[in-house]
C-alpha cells in the first residue's frame, strides 16, 4: 500500500500540476508524489520559506516525474534545495518511492555535481498501518544525496508525537529530514513544517553561510557497496491483463509495482490506496 495517503481534504482522483520556476530562485523543492500527499507538503514549505525568509525566496515545487533528463539544470537553478518523497510498501529494500526518485537515484542522480550544495530533505509515511517501514524511501532519498557530497540541514529530533516502530529515515534520535504523516497526523503538518522551517534558518540553511550538522550515519544496507542491475528491482506495470480484475482496466484504475526478486507484483487501486493486491507469476 502506498504508505502516505491522501489527506482528508486532498481530491479523489489526483492531477498532479505543472509547476515552473525561475533562474533567478535561491531555494528549489524538487518532490515526488502519487496521491498528492507529498505535493501538498510541499507547498507548506514553500509558503512558510516565503512568509519567514522572504516573498519569493522559494520558487513553486517541482514534481521530479517532470524534470527527468533534465535533473542537472533543475538542480543548478538553486542555490539550496529542499527534495522531499512518500514511501510505498512494495516489499522492496530499495527504490520504493513509486516516483521517479526511483528512476534516477542510481543512474541520472549519479552524474549530478552537488557537491557542498545545501540540501535538506522531507517525507511522507503511514505509521498506524506500516510501522515498521515509516517514511523508508526518505532515508534512501537522503544517502544518495550525501554520496553525491552535499551539506544536509534540517535533521529532526523523534519526539513523542511519532508512534512508528522502525524506520530506515531514523538514525539514532534523529530523522534525516522532515518526516509527516497524511494519513494520521495531517493535523500536525503544519505544526511540524513552521518549526523545521524555523530551524533551517537557525542552521543557516537559507544564507548559505551555515555549517550542516554532522551527517548522521547512513543505513546498514545503504553502508554495504552492491551492485545495482541498470532495471529497477520494483518496475511500475503497464500491464493491465495482470491486474487483480479484468473487469476493470489498468489505465483508470490499477498501478501495478512488479518485485523482480520475489517474483511478485503489488495493484494498488489508484482511486482506493487502501485496496490492494499481490500476485505471483
Amino acid at each position: 500500500l502506498l504508505l502516505p495517503l491522501a489527506a482528508a481534504f486532498a481530491p479523489t482522483a489526483f492531477l498532479r500540476r505543472h509547476h515552473t520556476h525561475t533562474e533567478l530562485d535561491a531555494v528549489g523543492i524538487v518532490f515526488g508524489t502519487s496521491t498528492g500527499s507529498t505535493e501538498e507538503v510541499a507547498d507548506f514549505i514553500a509558503a512558510r520559506i516565503n512568509s519567514v525568509v522572504g516573498s519569493g525566496t522559494c520558487s513553486d515545487p517541482i514534481c521530479v516525474d517532470n524534470v527527468v533528463g533534465s535533473l542537472s539544470s533543475t538542480f543548478s537553478k538553486f542555490d539550496q534545495v529542499i527534495c522531499g518523497t512518500p514511501t510505498w510498501n512494495t516489499g522492496a529494500d530499495t527504490e520504493r518511492s513509486g516516483t521517479a526518485w526511483d528512476e534516477v537515484y542510481y543512474g541520472e542522480m549519479g552524474d549530478l555535481n552537488l557537491e557542498g550544495k545545501p540540501v535538506a530533505v522531507f517525507g511522507l509515511g503511514d505509521q498506524e498501518s506500516y510501522g515498521e517501514n515509516y517514511a523508508d524511501a526518505s532515508g534512501e532519498l537522503f544517502d544518495v544525496l550525501q554520496k553525491l557530497g552535499v551539506k544536509s540541514f534540517g535533521q529532526t529530533t523523534v519526539d513523542d508525537s511519532y508512534v512508528h516502530e522502525e524506520s530506515k529515515a531514523q538514525r539514532g534520535d534523529k530523522f534525516v529530514g522532515l518526516m509527516c504523516d497524511q494519513a494520521n497526523q495531517d493535523d500536525l503538518t503544519e505544526e511540524r513544517v513552521e518549526k523545521w522551517v524555523g530551524q533551517l534558518v537557525e542552521e543557516g540553511f537559507f544564507s548559505g553561510e551555515g555549517s550542516s550538522p554532522p551527517p548522521v550515519a547512513a543505513t546498514a544496507a545503504a553502508a554495504v557497496e552492491v551492485e545495482v542491475s541498470e532495471t529497477p528491482i520494483v518496475q511500475v506495470v503497464k500491464d493491465s491483463s495482470k491486474a487483480p480484475s479484468s473487469s476493470v482496466s489498468y489505465e483508470s484504475t490499477w498501478k501495478g509495482y512488479r518485485n523482480e526478486e520475489k517474483g511478485s507484483t503489488l495493484w494498488v487501486n489508484k482511486d482506493n490506496q487502501k485496496e490492494s493486491y499481490t500476485t505471483q507469476n
